[in-house]
């Protein structure tokens, strides 16, 4: 079992992400976080909300609506520019990205800036393959915009077409005037946001990588155009210590510059933290110099003025935006992958405390032994008020170790008999396993000293 399989096994197995309508047979690309995912998720989500948005005077953050008058796509480009190429097996069904299936199997074959016939003709006079089956009998490339379409409405002749969002940008962008006038915000300032995005992509086998919905966060970093390339290299050096901060491994990590055919429409210069995977090295946060081209576009369509008034100067202009963005399910998956670790027979998350779905598990030694649970749940209540705490009585203590290395608990504590004559526990540490004696009335300082 390689790496990737056994990531999705522990996953599944301690509940951390399930894969979606699985007893219907699931659905492609889409995943469900379970309740240790989603306190794992919830975790990183906080982090970053403290750290760039609490901890700063500038930056200050909203939580934008996911339907946005269908004039706002159009405006943005994303209507006519945000597309892919994409190939049909016309024996198994399958879709795949045109330029996937190029690469994969020329080696990496570079084919932007090419027609839909170009790319025909590179997979038919080749006998390229579909990924899935192998059938040669492919479709010609199509364009499918990534965008979801729906309707809004309640009857159907009265129904209009809507999109779900691509991205969570556009929301700041239309609400920067009203985020101007409601605060005490000055160029430069921030507006961040949470929220989920969604996109028709077409992915195979890369688990939380690339989903058709999922979590970012991110925020527009406003700014007068001359100091784009200081912001930017300030937002560099902040998004990696980030990445740091979160217990990653620094020799997994690397930055890359987009080549001006991969940069989106709306980006005059790209920079990714690419991960290495166990399939390669895929994007985990990006940072965009937007240049001011949402604005001035919003301004032209809307007829709405976007200029910013410099109190000080008098200066009136459009600023132009930095974007810092961070995948938060991707993330999520990613900080799977970095923390497996096996050590002999033992398996365990090698998590950082910070962003650990429990910080400490409470057992009492025997299950069946009223005196060794009431205390125990004793001190589980009492730490359940500083941090979260988990409860474990089931099967043999070696069973329940087990159990909380693979959800990457940092601590676990231990009541056994000598805890009611001296009012001392057991205190195992994940990592080395250790276990040392301690004072009941020490743990609350003990665990918060080292989250």
């Amino acid at each position: 079992m390689d790496l990737s399989e056994k990531v999705r096994a522990l996953a599944k197995r301690r509940g951390f992400v399930f894969p979606s309508s699985e007893i219907y047979g699931g659905l492609a690309n889409t995943w469900d976080f379970g309740p240790v995912g989603v306190l794992l998720k919830n975790n990183i989500r906080d982090l970053w909300w403290k750290r760039f948005v609490l901890d700063r005077d500038e930056i200050v953050g909203i939580d934008a609506s996911i339907f946005l008058n269908p004039k706002v796509w159009e405006a943005s480009g994303h209507v006519d520019g945000f597309t892919d190429a994409l190939v049909d097996c016309k024996d198994c069904n399958n879709r795949t990205r045109a330029d996937h299936i190029i690469e994969d199997q020329m080696d990496n074959k570079k084919v932007e800036g090419l027609t839909m016939e170009e790319l025909h003709t590179i997979i038919k006079d080749n006998k390229l393959t579909c990924p899935k089956c192998k059938s040669k009998k492919l479709t010609k490339p199509r364009k499918f915009n990534l965008l979801f379409e729906t309707s809004i409405g309640i009857l159907e002749g009265s129904k209009s077409k809507a999109y779900l969002r691509g991205e969570i940008a556009q929301g700041i962008f239309l609400n920067y005037k009203n985020v101007l006038n409601s605060t005490r915000v000055k160029v430069p300032f921030g507006i961040a946001q949470s929220g989920k995005a969604f996109r028709n992509e077409i992915t195979m086998g890369q688990m939380l990588h690339r989903t058709l919905e999922f979590d970012l966060m991110e925020f527009e970093y406003f700014i007068k155009p001359e100091n784009w390339k200081e912001t930017f290299e300030m937002w560099k050096k902040e998004m990696w210590e980030f990445a740091l901060s979160l217990g990653l491994n620094e020799k997994k990590l690397k930055w890359r510059e987009h080549e001006e055919f991969e940069r989106s429409h709306y980006s005059e210069k790209t920079i990714d933290i690419e991960y290495k995977y166990p399939f390669g090295w895929k994007e985990m946060f990006g940072l965009a110099y937007r240049t001011d081209f949402d604005l001035k576009n919003h301004q032209e369509k809307s007829g709405k003025d976007m200029t910013y008034t410099d109190t000080k100067t008098n200066e009136e202009f459009i600023p132009h935006v930095v974007e810092p963005t961070f995948g938060l399910s991707r993330l999520t998956g990613i900080t799977l992958f970095d923390a497996y670790t096996e050590d002999g027979d033992r398996v365990y998350l090698k998590l950082d405390p910070k962003i650990a779905p429990y910080k400490v598990a409470v057992f009492p030694l025997l299950h069946n032994k009223p005196e060794l649970v009431d205390y125990a749940k004793k001190v589980y209540k009492d730490l359940k008020k500083h941090m979260v705490v988990t409860w474990d009585d089931r099967g043999n203590i070696g069973k329940r170790y087990f159990a909380q290395d693979e959800i990457g608990t940092p601590w676990c504590v231990t009541i056994d008999f000598d805890s009611l004559d001296d009012d001392t526990v057991t205190v195992r540490e994940r990592d080395s396993a250790k276990q040392e004696r301690m004072k009941v009335t020490d743990l609350k300082k003990y665990f918060e000293s080292r989250i």
